[in-house]
C-alpha cells in the first residue's frame, strides 16, 4: 500500500523478494510513487525456490516496464528476507536448494563451531544462525560463491559480480565495524573467500547490463546495493530520525528504533542493522497476529472489536505467546504462556490478548532505551494489527508518544528510498 502516486518520471527501482510474492516499485526524484507491480508466489514451495524468485521477479518488471517508461531510470536495488542463503556454482546457477531465513541449520555442530570462535555479541550466533546455513551448504560439490537471496538476484538481473550489502551480510558475520568479513569465520569454518563482496546499503555498485538493459534501462544506471525486507520496511515508513519507531505487527511483533549507537544483545534477540547515516537495533517477539489467530480466528475479530471498550482495561496480565518460549524482550526458550484466568466473555479475552501484546510492546522498546539505544520518539505501525483502531487507541495510551502515519508499508518502496536518500547524501 502507498499513499503518493505521481504521473512523475521514475527514476529509481526498488526490488522487495519477500515471503509472498515480488514487488517492483518504480519512484520519482521526488520519492513519489510512479507505479507498482506485484508477482505473487503460487504456493509456499515457490517461496523456497530460487527459479520461482527470479520467475517472478523479471514478470514483475517486465509489467513495470509495460505501464511506465523506463529509460530515465538510473539506479536499482533489491532486498530479500534477512538470512535466506543459497550456494552457486561458477555459473551462477543454484547448487542445491536454498536454507531459508527460518529455516535451522541441519548439522548443529556447525552452531556450536560459531559458538565458540564468534565475538559474544555477533548476530551470527545461535540456532537461527545464517552463518551457519551458509557453512552448511557451502560443503557441497561445485559451491563457487554462497550469496544472500537479494545478492543472487541482483547477479541475475545483470550485476557484473558477486556482490551483498552489509544489511545482509549481518547476520552471515560480516563486521560492521571494520568493515571486513572477520578471521573467525574462517576458524569456524567457511572459506572467505566464497562470501560476497559486501558494500554499505544504498552504495552504488557496477552499471546496468544483461537482463534489465532489455526493459529499456539507459546504459548509465547502476546497480545499488540493496538492504534487507526488515530495515527497507523502515524506510518505507518515513521514518529517518533518532527515536523514530516501527512496530510490525504481522504474525510476530517487530520493533525497529532509529538510534545514534548500534546495540547488540543477543541474550535478548537484539541486533543492529547500520542504515545511511543511523543504526536500527531491533527485535521480534514470538507474540503477535500469529497468537490471535490462533485462539480467534480471522472472522470474529471485528464483531470482538466493537465489543471492546479500551477505556476500561481488564486487569489481566497476559503474556499472549502461540507456545512456550520467547525471544525478545524476554529471552527464554521455556518462557510459558501467560493466557489465565480466561474470562467467559470472549470479548473481554480478546482484549486481554491485545492488552498483553501491547505490553510487550512497551517492554520491547524500554529493553532497547535501557541497552543504550534513543528513547522513542515516535511511532508508525504495519503489518494487519496497524488496521485495527481500537488497538491502536490501547497503544496510544501505553506508549504515549506520537503515532505517525506510514507513507507506505511496501518493502520495494523502502529499497528504493533508501537509493534515493544515499544519492542525496552524496552531493
Amino acid at each position: 500500500m502507498t499513499s503518493r502516486q505521481t504521473s512523475a518520471v521514475a527514476t529509481i527501482i526498488g526490488i522487495d523478494i519477500g515471503t509472498s510474492g515480488v514487488r517492483a516499485a518504480a519512484l520519482a526524484d521526488n520519492g513519489d510513487l510512479v507505479e507498482m507491480v506485484s508477482a505473487p508466489f503460487l504456493n509456499a514451495d515457490e517461496g523456497r525456490s530460487p527459479s520461482s524468485w527470479w520467475a517472478r521477479t523479471s514478470a514483475a518488471l517486465t509489467e513495470l516496464a509495460a505501464k511506465a517508461s523506463l529509460s530515465c531510470v538510473r539506479a536499482i536495488g533489491v532486498d530479500g528476507t534477512s538470512g535466506t542463503v543459497l550456494a552457486i556454482d561458477s555459473a551462477g546457477e543454484p547448487v542445491g536448494a536454498p536454507l531459508m531465513y527460518n529455516d535451522a541449520c541441519p548439522d548443529p555442530s556447525i552452531v556450536e563451531s560459531i559458538s565458540r570462535h564468534a565475538p559474544a555479541d555477533s548476530p551470527a550466533r545461535g540456532s537461527s544462525s545464517a552463518l551457519a546455513r551458509a557453512i552448511h551448504l557451502s560443503r557441497q560439490p561445485q559451491v563457487s560463491r554462497v550469496v544472500h537471496q537479494a545478492d543472487w538476484i541482483l547477479m541475475k538481473l545483470g550485476h557484473d559480480g558477486c556482490a551483498s550489502d552489509e544489511n545482509n551480510a549481518l547476520k552471515t558475520g560480516y563486521d560492521l565495524v571494520a568493515e571486513e568479513w572477520p578471521d573467525w569465520i574462517e576458524w569456524a569454518g567457511l572459506d572467505r573467500r566464497l562470501l560476497p563482496i559486501v558494500q554499505r546499503a544504498g552504495a552504488p555498485l557496477s552499471v546496468t547490463t544483461g537482463f534489465i538493459r532489455n526493459l529499456g534501462v539507459d546504459k548509465t544506471c547502476r546497480f545499488h546495493a540493496g538492504t534487507t525486507d526488515g530495515c527497507a520496511s523502515f524506510l518505507a515508513t518515513g521514518a529517518s530520525q533518532i527515536g523514530d519507531g516501527v512496530t510490525a505487527l504481522g504474525s510476530t511483533l517487530v520493533l525497529k528504533l532509529a538510534s545514534e549507537l548500534p546495540i547488540n544483545a543477543p541474550q535478548y534477540g537484539i541486533y543492529s542493522h547500520r542504515v545511511l547515516d543511523f543504526w536500527l537495533p531491533g527485535g521480534a517477539s514470538n507474540s503477535g497476529g500469529g497468537v490471535i489467530r490462533s485462539l480467534f480466528g480471522d472472522n470474529r475479530l471485528e464483531e470482538l472489536t466493537k465489543r471492546i471498550d479500551p477505556d476500561q482495561p481488564t486487569g489481566l496480565d497476559f503474556y499472549p505467546l502461540p507456545k512456550a518460549g520467547e525471544r525478545f524482550p524476554i529471552s527464554d526458550p521455556n518462557y510459558a504462556p501467560g493466557l489465565e484466568p480466561r474470562p467467559a466473555d470472549e470479548a473481554i479475552f480478546f482484549q486481554a490478548v491485545l492488552e498483553g501484546i501491547t505490553e510487550i510492546e512497551r517492554l520491547g522498546y524500554e529493553r532497547l532505551t535501557e541497552l543504550g539505544a534513543a528513547r522513542l520518539r515516535s511511532v508508525r505501525t504495519v503489518g494487519g494489527g496497524a488496521k485495527n483502531p481500537v488497538w491502536t487507541r490501547m497503544r496510544q495510551a501505553v506508549l504515549a508518544v506520537p503515532f505517525a502515519a506510514s507513507n507506505s508499508t511496501e518493502a520495494a518502496v523502502g529499497t528504493a528510498s533508501l537509493i534515493l536518500q544515499w544519492q542525496d547524501r552524496q552531493r
